[in-house]
């Protein structure tokens, strides 16, 4: 079975599928026809005496000045040379790839005007991991994320840097390991490659991924922390949310209830005197719930933009060619940074459940040791959590909000999406990094919960810890054991079903 770039939809789990090499993707000549009669249509107007912006124009403030026929291959190049402008730190070479998957197929769509020996090679590349080096900072996100898609071409032109494991070569040497010599763009050939929302697209996708593991995740941080407070079940009950019936709250409260199913140990306690507990444990299917329900917000767009044309100008017809606006960020960039404090608002919950476990009630010692005084326990790594989510709040101001004009005034508003796409990224990680201190957290207070069993799938998950951290029971440094928690939740070592 094979992706057909071009014909098929694209899907948030297809692209990553094809950039792991899991999914075979390819051109078909039903694609290849159209991305060659939209070619025929630019080389007509490049040839003709009518300005076609992009295409015999100069870019951006320089659209009134007209280009000839013999300056067209060279205005493209110049393009791509002019906008890598990017600085900072290579973005993953993950993304690269998928930025690159997710032009191919734009291209493939027959709007773009480019040639298909330039797409090809941009398929070699994915296919033989030539995969560019592109800095982080830079893109507005909009006239699409130019600075990185030129750094992402310059290598077709013999420019720009290749990843050669972890280190960096010139392009030309790239090429040269592969016996390929650099292409010369032709009209609306830079253009096409360079405007775009790649580069905001490929952040949103690997943010989508992590996102859907670290909501799951935090159903099942959030089980163990009840189970260890030995809190109730009763506010997951399906009666309950039916008649406030939130698609991510009914979905939460059905996890929370098969999580915490036939647990001994909650169903001893379902009785006591305690009348209910507090907001982090018994409001987890409205709080997770709405963060879900900014993840598939931002999915559902997602999975638009990368079946979608995002350059400019539009190739319609023999002789028009529009001139629009598909490459602004702002449909993506909007929804990221509601994504963004979605998954910030994982981390806020957590950090409270972690700090209940240590108050010493219920049955459970002061910060999860039975040696306090002596012993710290548990108390500093809540200090953590604590500096990691005030980190998130800072990373949640909206950089969608905000727009300074470019070009000359020509880009007047900008998405600044792809500050979005990376502060999203960012408060991912840190969110890894908080559920991992909570689950060592539940861990421990399990340990003062036995003889009583838990659920099947939280008895699980704590062999799973138990075999990476001991219980904790004269202090010790616990670097160590926060380390090997973050491992097993960037290696997606829990059982989430």
């Amino acid at each position: 079975m094979s992706f057909k770039y071009g014909i098929d939809n694209l899907t948030v789990k297809k692209v990553l599928a094809i950039s792991k090499g899991e999914l075979n993707a390819v051109i078909t000549s039903e694609a290849k026809e159209q991305v060659i009669a939209c070619r025929k249509k630019v080389e007509t107007m490049a040839a003709g005496n009518k300005a076609v912006y992009g295409i015999n124009t100069g870019f951006g403030p320089l659209c009134d000045v007209q280009i000839t026929v013999e300056e067209t291959n060279k205005l493209q190049e110049n393009l791509l040379i002019t906008h890598a402008v990017g600085v900072g730190t290579p973005i993953d070479k993950e993304l690269s790839k998928i930025m690159m998957i997710c032009k191919v197929h734009a291209l493939c769509q027959g709007y773009s005007g480019v040639r298909l020996e330039l797409i090809e090679r941009i398929l070699y590349f994915i296919e033989n991991d030539l995969l560019p080096v592109v800095p982080k900072q830079g893109s507005v996100g909009a006239s699409g994320d130019l600075a990185p898609l030129s750094h992402l071409f310059l290598p077709l032109i013999g420019e720009g840097e290749f990843w050669a494991g972890d280190t960096i070569e010139h392009a030309k040497i790239g090429l040269e390991k592969h016996q390929l010599t650099p292409l010369t763009l032709q009209a609306k050939e830079g253009l096409g490659l360079i405007n775009g929302t790649q580069f905001i697209l490929a952040h949103t996708i690997v943010g989508l991924d992590k996102m859907a593991y670290l909501l799951d995740l935090a159903d099942v941080a959030g089980a163990m922390s009840i189970e260890g407070y030995q809190g109730s079940s009763s506010p997951f009950r399906d009666e309950l949310h039916k008649i406030r019936p939130f698609k991510g709250t009914i979905e939460v409260a059905e996890r929370m209830f098969m999580l915490l199913y036939k647990s001994q140990n909650v169903d001893s306690h379902e009785n006591c005197e305690r009348v209910q507990d507090p907001y982090s444990m018994r409001c987890i299917p409205q709080v997770h719930g709405a963060s879900r329900n900014a993840y598939y917000h931002l999915k559902e767009l997602a999975e638009i933009e990368m079946n979608s044309v995002t350059d400019n100008p539009i190739v319609l017809s023999d002789i028009e060619a529009i001139s629009g606006g598909n490459f602004h960020g702002q449909p993506l960039a909007m929804a990221l940074d509601y994504a963004s404090i979605a998954a910030s608002e994982l981390g806020n919950i957590s950090d409270r459940r972690c700090y209940l476990l240590l108050e010493g009630k219920f049955g459970l010692p002061r910060l999860l040791t039975t040696g306090g005084g002596l012993n710290s326990g548990f108390m500093i790594p809540q200090y953590t959590t604590a500096a990691l989510v005030t980190e998130n709040k800072s990373l949640c101001f909206p950089p969608s909000a905000d727009s300074i004009p470019t070009s000359l005034g020509q880009e007047d508003h900008v998405s600044m999406g792809s500050i979005s796409g990376r502060q999203f990224n960012e408060i991912l990680g840190n969110v890894d990094k908080i559920l991992a201190i909570e689950l060592m957290y539940a861990a421990q207070a399990l340990e003062f919960r036995r003889p009583n069993t838990f659920s099947d799938i939280i008895e699980e998950n704590f062999r799973i810890i138990r075999e990476s951290v001991p219980r904790l029971e004269d202090d010790r440094i616990l670097k160590d054991d926060i380390n090997a928690m973050i491992r097993l939740v960037k290696d997606q070592a829990f059982n989430l079903k």
